[in-house]
C-alpha cells in the first residue's frame, strides 16, 4: 500500500479513467486531528489590559483568576466545514486528472491509385452478370472496383480514367466515400473511343511524384490494346518500377473471342516489369474475385496513432473550499449581526 502511495492512482470509468497524480499527499490527511490533539493555548508576555486594582476586584467580586490561558471552544459546524476544507485541499494537491476517452486515428502509409479504362468499347454489353444477364463492362467494372473500395479502409485513394487521353478525377485522399460517388458517375466514351494505358501509366506515375507514402500501388483495368499513346506502355511500365510503383493489371474480356481486342500480353508485361500482378476476367463475379486477390496481395498498410486528452480537476475542489469558507464567514456575520440587533432591541 505504501510503495502505491508514490505511484498515480487510476481508476477506469467506461472507456475514460480518473487519476490522482499525487496520492501520497494523503498523508497529510490526520494531521489536524494530530495537531488538536497536541494544541496548547496561546501565551503572550504582553498585558492584554493593566488594572491596578485588579487583585482586589476579583477578590471583592469572588471571581476565580488563573494564569491559563483560554481556548476558544470550535462549533461543530464550524469544525466540520473546516475539516471539509482540508479535504478538498488535499484533493486539489494531490493533482487530479480526468483521462478522456483514447483518440485514434489512422495514417496511410499505402498510396493506392485506381486506373480505369472509359473508352467507348467499355460500353459494349457482354459481361455476364450473377443469373446470366449481360452488363456493360463499365458497370461490371464499376461493381467490382466499388468493393474493392469499402475494404481498403486505411489507405489514400485516387482515381483515374483514360481514352484518347489519362485524367485525374480523384487526387489521393482517405475520403473513399468521395472516390465511390466519382466512380458512379463515369460513363464510357467520355473521354474519347480510344485507349492509351501509356499516358494513363504516366499519369500515375507524376501523381505518385507527389506522395511521401512508402508504398504506391497502381490498379489498372481495361478492355483493351494501347492506341497511340506519347509514351508506350512498356516504357511508361519501366519508368515506374524506377519510382518505385507497383502496376497491377486487370483484363477485361474474351481474347478468345476474335471481336474482343484486349493486349493481355502488354499487361502481363507491364505488372511482370513493375513487379505487380495481371488477371483476366471474363465475367462479373471474375472480376469481383480479381479485386479480391488483388485486395489480399496488397495488406492493409497504415500506422495508428492515439491520444488521450488530459483534463486537469484541482481547481473543483479548491473551488468548494473556497465557497465553503465564504459561506462558513458570510453565515457567521449575518448570525452576528441578528445577535447584536436582538440584543439592542431586548
Amino acid at each position: 500500500m505504501m510503495d502505491s502511495l508514490w505511484h498515480p492512482w487510476v481508476w477506469p470509468v467506461g472507456k475514460a479513467a480518473l487519476s490522482l497524480s499525487w496520492p501520497a499527499v494523503l498523508l497529510l490527511a490526520p494531521l489536524p486531528w494530530v495537531l488538536w490533539r497536541f494544541r496548547r493555548p496561546h501565551r503572550s508576555r504582553f498585558e492584554a489590559l493593566h488594572a491596578p486594582f485588579f487583585a482586589a476586584l476579583a477578590e471583592e467580586t469572588g471571581t476565580p483568576t488563573h494564569t491559563d490561558g483560554t481556548v476558544l471552544p470550535l462549533s461543530v459546524p464550524g469544525a466540520l466545514i473546516l475539516l471539509l476544507c482540508w479535504v478538498a485541499l488535499l484533493l486539489a494537491a494531490t493533482r487530479p486528472v480526468w483521462i478522456e476517452e483514447p483518440l485514434t486515428r489512422s495514417i496511410p502509409r499505402r498510396d493506392l491509385l485506381l486506373v480505369l479504362d472509359i473508352s467507348q468499347s467499355m460500353a459494349t454489353r457482354d459481361v455476364a452478370a450473377p443469373g446470366g444477364r449481360p452488363v456493360e463492362r463499365i458497370e461490371a467494372a464499376r461493381g467490382a472496383i466499388d468493393e474493392f473500395i469499402r475494404s481498403r479502409e486505411g489507405d489514400r485513394l485516387g482515381l483515374a480514367v483514360f481514352g484518347n487521353g489519362a485524367y485525374l478525377l480523384a487526387p489521393f485522399t482517405e475520403d473513399h466515400a468521395l472516390v465511390r460517388e466519382l466512380l458512379a458517375e463515369v460513363r464510357p466514351g467520355l473521354a474519347g473511343p480510344r485507349t492509351q494505358v501509356g499516358d494513363a501509366i504516366g499519369l500515375g506515375i507524376k501523381l505518385f511524384e507527389a506522395s511521401t507514402a512508402p508504398s504506391r500501388v497502381m490498379v489498372l483495368l481495361t478492355d483493351g490494346t494501347d492506341t497511340g499513346s506519347r509514351v508506350p506502355p512498356e516504357t511508361a511500365a519501366r519508368v515506374a518500377r524506377e519510382r518505385g510503383v507497383v502496376v497491377h493489371t486487370v483484363a477485361l474480356g474474351k481474347p478468345d473471342n476474335p471481336v474482343d481486342k484486349v493486349d493481355t500480353a502488354t499487361l502481363q508485361a507491364i505488372a511482370r516489369i513493375t513487379g505487380g500482378r495481371s488477371a483476366l476476367a471474363g465475367r462479373s463475379e471474375e472480376l469481383k474475385a480479381v479485386y479480391r486477390q488483388l485486395d489480399a496481395l496488397e495488406q492493409k498498410n497504415h500506422e495508428t496513432l492515439t491520444h488521450r486528452p488530459q483534463r486537469e480537476l484541482f481547481h473543483w475542489p479548491l473551488g468548494a473550499m473556497t465557497l465553503l469558507l465564504f459561506v462558513w464567514q458570510f453565515g457567521a456575520a449575518l448570525w452576528a449581526s441578528w445577535h447584536t440587533r436582538a440584543k439592542w432591541h431586548a
